[in-house]
């Protein structure tokens, strides 16, 4: 495989990090080098930090029809779109995940740019009515700079997720992708200069999280912070923005639930519950890593799922008929096996999987086999933690009420499924479940106009929809005294 050789993207060009620093970026099906880049420091960020203020002030930017910034959105779309097979080769190889699945994400992402082309001159006020011989009206104005610190496990997809709207609302924006996974966010730079966004309006920066990511959040000349990540880094990112009070978005971890009735379409909930634990080698926040089953069809349910498990495919992730691919790291997949053996220490049944693949094609990369549990007890690491893998645990129940207080047994609230054909009895049990979004008889699902959020400790503020483009605004109130 070719190394290739990978600058910052700063003020529209591809530069060297001020400390000429680099770093390798690993296969994680093989664990060798899959390319080298730049290493920035806080000298990088404060560049394109800068950059972005001066483009963001520019009267090229700031005066621009909307209709055009939204023309701008679109046509990135169009350079995904026209790039969406190198996109996706990209996607899949630097994070391990099978080709069909990063398509879908590459899909994902020009279908963000071209739902906030849309939105980008529709950013309007109101006008109040007031007592007297007044008149008052709203304006809502983009708030300067925006940082966007992006997770590894959906790169492109997560970080586009807040640089669409920030530029849609008529922000410069510097974002910050994960160390272990850089390479298509570079890309995206690129591709929002080919689509005309004058330079240094998109700005892209690779680093160290507590180098990179730190010196973004306490940047005195940011004016707002989005980030995907761990709850435990979103609590330290919280007190680095506390001191300058700037508006931030936290999308954190989960531990979520899927609730599967007596009356479910069983294939139907055993596929839901199967992709909602292991699509992306479960290393997504909105898992459905906690199954609560009737106890009428627990045992005809598991049985199914346990057999669909174990004819998961595993393999490098552009070969075609691989379902689940390496996860990110050796880092990482140390620390799934650990909280696997903890979940088999402590007394957990093990229905299938439970450790590395060992055949001689896989055993260079970061492999896990999907692993289910049955009935682990509370202090098993598999019962409350994100694992953050292919590891799914569930439990029976014979009272509903029970399975809801279960399922809101957690620090956090992201999301949740129920599995019924009772349409009154879903949406009663939606009401009561503590998550930012609860899917039906569907699971995982989203959309770029629906929100993405969650209560508890799974985070701060919402994505997506068109809310996200006016957390990008701030809104001035003006009062006209006509007498």
């Amino acid at each position: 495989m070719e190394v290739r050789e990978h600058g910052l993207y700063i003020a529209g060009k591809s530069v060297p990090a001020a400390s000429k620093e680099t770093a390798e970026v690993l296969d994680p099906a093989t664990n060798r080098p899959m390319a080298r880049v730049a290493e920035g420091t806080r000298d990088d960020v404060n560049a394109a930090v800068e950059a972005a203020r001066v483009a963001y002030e520019s009267p090229e930017w700031r005066e621009l029809d909307p209709s055009k910034r939204g023309r701008l959105l679109w046509l990135l779309g169009q350079q995904v779109r026209d790039h969406f097979d190198d996109l996706s080769r990209l996607e899949s190889q630097n994070v391990g995940k099978p080709l069909r699945e990063a398509k879908g994400d590459i899909a994902y992402v020009y279908k963000l740019f071209e739902y906030y082309a849309g939105l980008a001159d529709k950013i309007q006020g109101d006008t109040i009515p007031v007592p007297g011989s007044r008149f008052d009206y709203t304006l809502r104005d983009p708030l300067g700079v925006t940082a966007h610190i992006a997770p590894w496990n959906y790169p492109l997809l997560l970080a586009s997720r807040g640089v669409a709207p920030a530029l849609a609302a008529g922000n410069a924006v510097v974002l910050k992708p994960a160390t272990l996974t850089p390479l298509t966010a570079l890309k995206l730079g690129e591709l929002a200069g080919a689509a005309g966004f004058p330079s240094g309006i998109v700005n892209v920066v690779t680093g160290p999280g507590r180098d990179v990511g730190g010196a973004l959040a306490a940047h005195p000349d940011v004016d707002s912070v989005t980030f995907t990540g761990s709850t435990d880094t979103g609590k330290q990112l919280l007190h680095a923005v506390a001191d300058r009070v700037v508006p931030t978005t936290l999308e954190l971890g989960g531990k979520n639930p899927q609730i599967v009735l007596p009356d479910a379409r069983l294939d139907r909930a055993v596929k839901g519950a199967l992709w909602g634990a292991f699509q992306n080698a479960g290393q997504m926040c909105w898992a459905g890593s906690k199954l609560l089953v009737h106890e009428s069809i627990a045992p005809s349910f598991l049985a199914k799922l346990k057999e669909q498990t174990e004819r998961l495919r595993l393999g490098p992730p552009l070969k075609d008929d691989v379902q689940i691919g390496p996860l990110v790291s050796r880092d990482h997949a140390a620390n799934v096996i650990r909280a696997i053996e903890d979940g088999i220490e402590k007394g957990s049944k093990l229905l299938a999987g439970g450790g590395r693949i060992d055949s001689a094609d896989l055993k260079d990369g970061n492999f896990v086999r999907p692993t289910l549990f049955e009935d682990p007890p509370a202090g098993a690491r598999v019962a409350r933690e994100e694992v953050f893998g292919p590891v799914v645990a569930a439990w029976h129940f014979d009272d509903l009420d029970d399975a809801i207080a279960r399922a809101n047994d957690t620090p956090y609230g992201l999301a949740a499924g129920v599995w019924t054909q009772d349409v009154a009895k879903a949406h009663a049990i939606a009401r009561r479940l503590q998550a930012g979004m609860v899917s039906i008889n569907e699971f995982p699902v989203t959309f770029p106009q629906t929100p993405f959020l969650g209560w508890k400790q799974s985070g701060l503020g919402q994505e997506q929809g068109v809310d996200a483009v006016l957390f990008y605004t701030h809104v001035k109130n003006v009062l006209v005294n006509l007498e």
